[in-house]
Formats: structure tokens, C-alpha cells, sequence
């Protein structure tokens, strides 16, 4: 029986108007990246990186899932046991499009750990200022995004997804962080779907629309219902 595996990356929530840290006039020419996204820096000014995700999280607040997240949303809820959903994406745009459990890779923004015993708990889009551990009530918490320089737990399941798929369906990523061409040679069949074309990772890829992932999304949809289809 054919699976499927979804992977985004920022390109998927872009239209729905999330900024990215490659966009011109993003994240990465407003902030030091080092400085916001890495132990290191959240070592040396911890309030400066709790500032900058608090800012993010308030942002998400209004923001709404894009027809992209909506047909991932679709497929993985009519087909929960082949279609899986594994997203670097730290919004939740997924979860408002009615996606059931996707995993986010990368952490969540609406979500904080407790740095005394490690609970992971559901916090919204406030700051993060007066926040408090809802098992032991300490309030040394700290923003659940995985930061460089720390380990990515969740990378594991990646690859154990990876292992039953046999069609892999990338949106929005560009490779720089996850292999997405070695991926890609693993499976039986796989799609890429970038604004534009990418030619180191393009050409290990069996299917490529290269536009918006929300005017790919109904191609992709119609694609991934035939690829189910046929391989019953």
C-alpha cells in the first residue's frame, strides 16, 4: 500500500503572509540570526530572543491557512493512515486548516518548555512574559523552537516516515536545511513545488511544479488521489 509524506517548508505558509528569514526585507536583514536563533545568543541576551519570538507569536494570531495547507489538510484527514504530515514550519497554520497532528520539526510558537522539568505545554499567542509550567509551575520557560546549535529530536521521526513512503511531496523548501535530493532518491515517486526553479535539488525530483504553492495545490492534490489509487 502506497504512503505519502508531505514536507514544507516556509514556501508553504509565505502566502499566507508568515515571514521568512529569505525573503528580501525578512527576518534575517531585520535581526542577526545568530543572535535570535541560537544558543549561543539566547545564552548571552535570553530576553532579547524571548522579545523576538514573542513578537512572531503575536503576528501568527491573525494569520490563516492558505488553499496549500488546506489540501494537505484534506488529503492527511481522508487518508490518516498513508498520507503523513511532517512540517519545519513553527506556525500552526496546519492545525487552523483542521490537518490532525502534523509534526512540526522544528518546534511550535504557540508552545512553551519548562526548563526545570521539561514539559512542553500550549501557551497561544501572548507573551511569554508571566508565563508559568503547567505541571510544576516554574516560571523558567522558554520558547519550544529548536534553536542552531541544539538537537532536533523530532529529525528522527523524519526519517522513520521516510522509511514507509513511497511518494514524498516537498513544498516551499529549498534544501538548505533538510537533503530534500537525497530524500527524494529514496522514494518510488516524489514532487517538488518551489515558487522558482532550484536546479540543485530540481533534477533529483520525478515531478516539479515550480509556481505558488497555492496554484500547485490542486495539481498536487489531483496527482497524490491517483497516486493512491493505483497503488492500492
Amino acid at each position: 500500500m502506497g504512503k505519502i509524506l508531505f514536507l514544507s517548508g516556509a514556501g508553504l505558509s509565505a502566502q499566507s503572509g508568515i515571514s521568512t528569514f529569505r525573503d528580501s526585507g525578512g527576518l534575517w536583514e531585520e535581526h542577526d540570526v545568530m543572535e535570535v536563533c541560537s544558543v549561543a545568543g539566547y545564552a548571552k541576551n535570553p530576553s532579547k530572543v524571548h522579545s523576538f519570538y514573542d513578537k512572531r507569536r503575536a503576528e501568527l494570531k491573525d494569520k490563516e491557512p492558505n488553499s496549500a495547507h488546506k489540501m494537505i489538510a484534506s488529503l492527511k484527514n481522508r487518508f490518516p493512515n498513508r498520507v503523513s504530515v511532517i512540517t519545519q514550519n513553527v506556525d500552526n497554520l496546519l492545525e487552523k486548516a483542521g490537518c490532525k497532528e502534523p509534526i512540526h520539526l522544528h518546534g511550535e510558537l504557540t508552545h512553551l518548555r519548562c526548563l526545570k522539568c521539561e514539559q512542553i505545554f500550549y501557551h497561544g499567542y501572548e507573551t511569554q512574559d508571566k508565563a508559568v509550567c503547567k505541571k510544576c509551575g516554574s516560571q523558567n520557560i522558554r520558547h519550544h523552537i529548536v534553536m542552531f546549535g541544539e538537537p532536533a529530536p523530532m529529525y528522527k521521526v523524519l526519517y522513520e516516515e521516510l522509511e514507509k513512503t513511497e511518494l514524498l511531496v516537498c513544498i516551499g523548501t529549498s534544501g538548505e536545511v533538510i537533503d530534500v535530493a537525497s530524500m527524494a532518491m529514496l522514494t518510488k515517486d516524489s514532487i517538488l513545488n518551489n515558487i522558482e526553479k532550484i536546479p540543485k535539488i530540481d533534477r533529483y525530483f520525478k515531478n516539479l511544479f515550480t509556481m505558488p504553492a497555492t496554484e500547485a495545490a490542486p495539481l498536487i492534490k489531483e496527482y497524490c488521489l491517483d497516486f493512491l489509487k493505483e497503488n492500492l
